[in-house]
């Protein structure tokens, strides 16, 4: 499935019927006087929240949403009917923001919530609202009110159990393939991953989303090469797996593990505290007393104990579901 994380669409609320201008006319009834009916009201425009969606693709596609004007009043006292309203799907973590990104009108955090975006335009009135003790035959009606009309931005942060971080080519396309039902690219060359993947851990009778997040470089906290794409997405996940490259020389391996902890920090203290699962991956590149020199180093920096797996052979990737299973709550 093609991922989508923001974009600007166009909605317009529908305009109100206009109300009508209608005399009785019926045989043996002289002067019948005003039976003008009112126009109807213009259909409403709502956003609402849907688990079952996870990308905001179909808007590249469709950007303009228009719900459906009242219809018009008629003689006989008959009023227009109301326009249908309109509800736009989308998935739980889209934010709506106004067309300069400044203002939050809403943020989906949970299924089946619904927002009004747009009011519709109430109907006018026809002439029989005017008929009075000194205007027993008014001309006089009222055309619909305009719907609002405005641009906005949709912004998806995923809503994931598990975010999976690390520099490009750690290895993390090839985890998630292991651990789940997705089938992401796989490839030896950085930024394989141009977009966020998700992938769905069932285990026993209980479900973990997992987000293969973008790799990233130096400044990413700062927007550059996926920057803020990819770090917006860590906000909302319950917890961190920080995959290494296990194969790496000492110094590189410490200074490549700083560098995903600095932009984390930097980004702010939402990301920074979220908890840590630290895993280094190609194990089976690296000898036995290496893999515990360099285990025992992270273990310092990290504070945590690293959990050695590989995905080419598949060493430790039971243990590592077993273990996901007991922290996720």
């Amino acid at each position: 499935m093609k991922f989508l994380d923001e974009a600007k669409i166009y909605i317009k609320a529908g305009n109100g019927g206009s109300g009508c201008v209608s005399f009785r006319r019926e045989k043996n009834v002289e002067r019948g006087g005003p039976d003008g009916g009112d126009g109807g009201n213009g259909g409403y425009v709502y956003f609402k929240s849907y688990h079952n969606l996870n990308t905001l693709i179909d808007f590249r596609y469709r950007q303009h949403f228009l719900a459906k004007t009242g219809q018009n009043g008629a003689g006989r006292k008959k009023s227009g009917s109301n326009g249908e309203s309109l509800v736009i799907k989308v998935p739980v973590g889209t934010q709506i923001l106004d067309e300069n990104k400044e203002y939050l009108y809403k943020d989906f955090r949970s299924a089946g919530e619904s927002f009004l975006i747009a009011e519709g335009g109430d109907g006018g009135r026809g002439n029989f609202r005017f008929k009075s003790s000194t205007n027993r035959a008014p001309r006089r009606f009222e055309s619909g009110r305009t719907g609002d009309e405005k641009w906005v931005w949709l912004k998806l942060k995923l809503i994931a159990d598990i975010g999976l971080v690390g520099l490009p080519n750690a290895g993390k396309s090839s985890l998630l393939r292991l651990l789940s039902n997705a089938s992401p690219k796989v490839a030896d060359y950085a930024f394989t991953t141009l977009k966020p993947q998700l992938g769905l851990l069932r285990h026993y009778d209980k479900d973990i989303i997992i987000a293969d997040l973008p790799g990233i470089i130096e400044g990413a906290s700062e927007g550059i090469g996926l920057g803020h794409k990819f770090l917006a997405h860590i906000e909302r996940c319950k917890l961190i797996i920080h995959l290494c490259d296990l194969s790496c020389e000492s110094g590189l391996l410490v200074k490549n593990y700083k560098l995903i902890r600095k932009e984390l920090e930097k980004y702010g203290n939402i990301t920074r505290l979220k908890k840590e699962i630290l895993i280094l991956n190609k194990s089976d590149l690296v000898k036995k007393d290496e893999a515990l020199r360099k285990i025992n180093i992270l273990k310092k920096l990290s504070r945590s104990n690293p959990i050695l797996i590989s995905c080419v052979d598949n060493s430790g990737i039971i243990k590592l579901i077993e273990f996901l299973y007991e922290t996720v709550k």
